[in-house]
């Protein structure tokens, strides 16, 4: 723990603020020892901020060290299960939520790779599967949705004709700006970028700049 706080600190740190970080860092150690025993299995590291919210707890895997912030909820019931790599940032109000709490049918779920982020006051809706790789960055109040409503039928009322399920998967070393919208069924190719507030309706080829509702291409990253 010693060593990767100080590999965060870099120049213009106070000792002073350096002090304070760590006795933050105390709480949220000790919260993440008791969030061990509930979850199904957790390596190295793990830190919980306050008001944390974890539903069925035991269908949660997290990597090493692993951050969940202040207010984060996580409801894990799921078909497969909320798998974590290392390294796992979940921030401050973000939702992750495969299934209703209240009944319903049970969501796919969600896998996220090595050294990736939910940003703040995300919204991972993983009723179908997401798929999250390596090095991905979510900025704040990104939304991803794996599922459809249903409206074929004018006659029956929406709420009753059910979801479609669609995968969506955001590939290694992807950055999706603030309040940027990722659709079912929608997989965004590596290294690609999303501008912020964009809603992504189809397909990113890899290493591609996208923006605009819907979101078009607007330039690759490689010559």
């Amino acid at each position: 723990m010693n060593n990767q706080l100080k590999n965060r600190f870099q120049e213009g740190w106070s000792y002073q603020n350096k002090l304070i970080t760590y006795y933050y860092l105390i709480f949220f150690f000790l919260r993440g020892l008791k969030t061990r025993f509930w979850i199904k299995s957790a390596k190295g590291l793990l830190l919980v901020g306050k008001n944390v919210r974890l539903f069925y707890p035991k269908n949660l895997q997290v990597g090493y060290n692993t951050i969940i912030e202040d207010g984060a909820e996580i409801n894990c019931l799921s078909q497969q299960g909320i798998k974590l790599g290392n390294r796992v940032t979940i921030g401050k109000y973000a939702i992750i939520r495969p299934s209703n709490i209240y009944g319903g049918p049970i969501g796919e779920g969600l896998t996220m790779g090595d050294n990736s982020n939910i940003g703040p006051y995300n919204y991972i809706g993983c009723s179908g599967k997401i798929t999250i790789g390596n090095n991905v960055m979510l900025a704040p109040r990104v939304s991803i949705y794996a599922e459809n409503h249903v409206f074929d039928h004018p006659e029956i009322l929406i709420r009753d004709q059910g979801v479609e399920k669609k995968e969506v998967i955001i590939e290694d070393d992807c950055w999706l700006a603030a309040n940027s919208i990722i659709l079912a069924g929608v997989t965004i190719g590596q290294g690609s970028i999303v501008a912020a507030g964009s809603v992504v309706t189809e397909n990113v080829p890899a290493y591609s700049l996208v923006a605009g509702v819907p979101a078009k291409f607007i330039k690759s990253r490689k010559p």
